[in-house]
């Protein structure tokens, strides 16, 4: 069974409001279960020629993400300059969810410091949304004011990334 099949199963199961559904083929079980307190959890089981069991999630549950992200982003808000500091500035946004980077690399340097001036088209950062590097580019010209992330950190769709000083 490979990745695309778990996900179409997946799918399957969300749509027809099963709380749980059980999958045993040859030596690899899967259990979906879903509630109305957790979004999904899908847990695939392979059994090893030693005949021990082995757990691996597939893919976990994204209510703990979204509740360390939640209180998360009021500390952001507040750390942000205020009033009438912030309307002036231009905010770029992450356009998907993902890894945030600074560096094109580990052994290169960061993109943009705080005080660089850029231009409309300037790669600012990266962003890996599996296993794809998405290079984020500028929308406007300015100058860095500041970053919002830190270095490898998990993004969301729309979470502020900089603020820029267009004038």
């Amino acid at each position: 069974m490979d990745l695309k099949e778990i996900q179409n199963l997946i799918k399957f199961v969300a749509k027809s409001g099963a709380s749980e559904v059980k999958l045993e083929m040859d030596d690899v079980k899967i259990t979906i279960k879903t509630g109305s307190e957790e979004k999904e959890h899908t847990y695939m089981q392979q059994m090893p020629m030693g005949g021990q069991m082995q757990q691996m999630p597939m893919q976990q549950s994204q209510a703990p993400a979204q509740q360390e992200q939640s209180q998360a982003a009021p500390a952001q808000e507040s750390s942000a300059p205020q009033g009438d500091d912030n309307s002036n500035y231009v905010t770029v946004k992450s356009p998907i969810i993902g890894t945030f980077y600074r560096k094109p690399s580990p052994d290169k340097d960061v993109f943009v410091e705080v005080g660089d001036t850029i231009k409309e088209g300037d790669v600012l950062c990266v962003i890996e949304a599996m296993k794809l590097f998405n290079e984020i580019e500028s929308e406007v010209s300015g100058k860095i004011v500041k970053v919002l992330v830190d270095d490898s950190s998990p993004v969301e769709f729309d979470q502020p990334l900089f603020l820029v000083d267009p004038s």
